[in-house]
C-alpha cells in the first residue's frame, strides 16, 4: 500500500483528502451525522497536535543553527538587512491591499450581528503585552507554554552568543544540528500525513460551517480571499518579474508544496521544513535559506499580519459604527509591518488582529465575531504567509546574484515531498551541495 501511494503524486495525494473531506463533511451537515463530524474533528485535531508538538524544538534548533550558519555567508548583515527590508515592503503591500478592498467593499456595512453577544477573546494583543511578552521570565516555561515568540527571541541571542563564542561553542552547536535533523526527521513522517489531515481539516470545516453562518459574513469572506488571491497572483508575480527577473510561473511551480501544505495544515512554522526545501530548490543558496526561512516563518504573514487585521479591523469599525480616518488607516498599516512577529507563525491571527484593534480603540469584543469561521479564513490567510516567505529569500538572492538560475527554471520537476528526505544542515566545514 505503501509503494502504491508513493507512486501517486503527493499534491493528488493532498487534493485527494480535500474532495473526499468536502463530500464526507457535507454528508455529515446534511443527513446530521454527529459521529462523522466528530470523527473528522478528531482526524484533524491530531494532524494539527502533532504540528505543534514540533514547533518548540523545530524554532530553536533551526534559528540557533541558521544565526550560527551566517558566519559561512559573505556579506552576510547585508543579506540579514535587506531580507528585513523585503519582509517591510511585501507586507506594507500587503496591508495597501487590505485596506483597499475594504474601502472598495465595506465588509461591516448592513451586517446583522449581535454586537452585545460578542466576547473579548482569551488570547488577546497589545503593544505592552507584545513588548514585554517577548522575553520569557523562565526559559524552560516558553517551552512548556509552547510561546513562539519567546522562544525566537532566546533562539536568536544563543544563537548570537555561539556565533560570538567560536570554537568553544561548536560541540553545542553540533548537538543543536543534530536535533534539528532528528525533529525534521520526525515531522517529516507527519508531513507524509497530510493527505489524510487534510481530510479531516476540511471535512470538518464544511460539516461545521453552513451558509447560514456564513452568510452575514459572506462579504468579508470573500474579502479575504480575494485579497490574498491579489497578493498571491498579482503582487508577488510583479515583484518577481520587476525585482528578480525571475519567472513567476517557476515560483509557483516550486514552492507549491509548501503553499498547499500551508492551505491545509493552517501553520507555517509546521510547513517550515517544506518551504525551506522547495526554497533551496529554486535556487537559494543552503546556508542563507536556513537563515531566512526559519526566521520568515515566525515573523513574515502577510496574510495573517497585514490582509486580514486591515479587513477586520475596518469590519468591527463599519459593525460598530465607529469612523476611521487617514490616522487610522496608517497605524493599521504601521502595526502590520511591525507588529507581525505578534503572530509567530502558530495557526489563527487574533492576537494580531486584538493588537490591531486596540492600536485603533475599536472594541476588542469585535474579535468574538470572526471567530467562528476563523478557521476557514486561516487557510488562505497561511498560505499566503508561506508564498511570502518562499518569495523574500528567492528574491534576495536574485538580486544578490547567488541565485542558481538553473536549479530555479527545473525546480518542481521532481516530487518534492516523495523525493529524498530533507537534507540535514550544512556544517561550517563544507560546502554546499549543488542544488538541482
Amino acid at each position: 500500500m505503501a509503494s502504491v501511494l508513493r507512486k501517486i503524486p503527493f499534491s493528488v495525494q493532498i487534493l485527494a483528502g480535500l474532495v473526499l473531506g468536502a463530500a464526507l463533511g457535507f454528508l455529515a451537515r446534511a443527513n446530521d451525522l454527529s459521529w462523522l463530524a466528530g470523527t473528522l474533528d478528531t482526524v484533524g485535531d491530531l494532524f494539527v497536535q502533532l504540528l505543534k508538538l514540533a514547533v518548540p524544538p523545530l524554532v530553536f534548533t533551526a534559528i540557533v543553527v541558521s544565526v550560527v550558519s551566517l558566519r559561512g555567508v559573505t556579506n552576510a548583515a547585508r543579506l540579514a538587512g535587506k531580507t528585513l527590508l523585503w519582509f517591510g515592503v511585501t507586507a506594507l503591500v500587503a496591508v495597501g491591499v487590505g485596506i483597499g478592498l475594504g474601502l472598495l467593499t465595506n465588509p461591516g456595512r448592513g451586517v446583522s450581528l449581535d454586537t452585545a453577544a460578542a466576547t473579548v477573546p482569551q488570547r488577546t494583543g497589545s503593544w505592552t503585552d507584545f513588548l514585554t511578552g517577548i522575553v520569557p521570565t523562565n526559559p524552560v516555561g516558553a517551552f512548556v507554554e509552547n510561546n513562539v515568540l519567546q522562544i525566537v527571541f532566546l533562539a536568536l541571542v544563543v544563537g548570537a552568543a555561539a556565533l560570538l563564542a567560536g570554537e568553544v561553542a561548536e560541540p553545542f552547536v553540533a548537538v543543536n544540528r543534530s536535533l534539528l535533523a532528528i525533529v525534521q526527521k520526525a515531522l517529516w513522517w507527519v508531513i507524509r500525513l497530510a493527505p489524510l489531515g487534510t481530510l479531516g481539516l476540511i471535512g470538518n470545516a464544511v460539516a461545521s460551517y453552513g451558509w447560514d453562518l456564513l452568510a452575514p459574513l459572506a462579504t468579508f469572506t470573500t474579502a479575504v480571499y480575494v485579497g490574498c488571491a491579489i497578493v498571491l497572483f498579482v503582487v508577488y508575480p510583479a515583484l518577481l518579474v520587476t525585482a528578480g527577473r525571475l519567472n513567476p510561473l517557476r515560483f509557483f511551480v516550486g514552492a507549491w508544496p509548501a503553499i498547499q501544505l500551508a492551505f491545509v495544515s493552517r501553520s507555517s512554522v509546521g510547513t517550515m521544513p517544506v518551504t525551506q526545501r522547495s526554497v533551496e530548490r529554486l535556487g537559494v543558496p543552503r546556508e542563507y535559506a536556513s537563515f531566512a526561512v526559519p526566521f520568515g516563518a515566525t515573523t513574515k504573514m502577510d496574510g495573517c499580519a497585514a490582509i486580514y487585521p486591515a479587513l477586520a479591523a475596518i469590519f468591527v469599525a463599519q459593525v460598530f459604527g465607529v469612523h476611521l480616518g487617514v490616522t487610522d488607516y496608517l497605524l493599521i498599516a504601521f502595526v502590520s509591518v511591525v507588529g507581525s512577529a505578534a503572530t509567530a507563525g502558530l495557526t489563527g491571527a487574533i492576537v494580531m488582529l486584538t493588537l490591531t484593534l486596540s492600536t485603533l480603540g475599536l472594541p476588542l469584543a469585535g474579535a468574538g465575531l470572526l471567530l467562528a469561521i476563523d478557521p476557514i479564513l486561516d487557510m488562505i490567510r497561511t498560505a499566503t504567509n508561506v508564498a511570502g516567505q518562499a518569495l523574500v529569500p528567492t528574491i534576495v538572492a536574485a538580486r544578490e546574484g547567488t541565485l542558481d538560475r538553473a536549479a530555479y527554471d527545473s525546480a518542481g520537476r521532481r516530487d518534492l515531498i516523495d523525493a529524498d528526505e530533507p537534507a540535514r544542515p550544512t556544517r561550517q566545514d563544507e560546502p554546499a551541495p549543488a542544488l538541482a
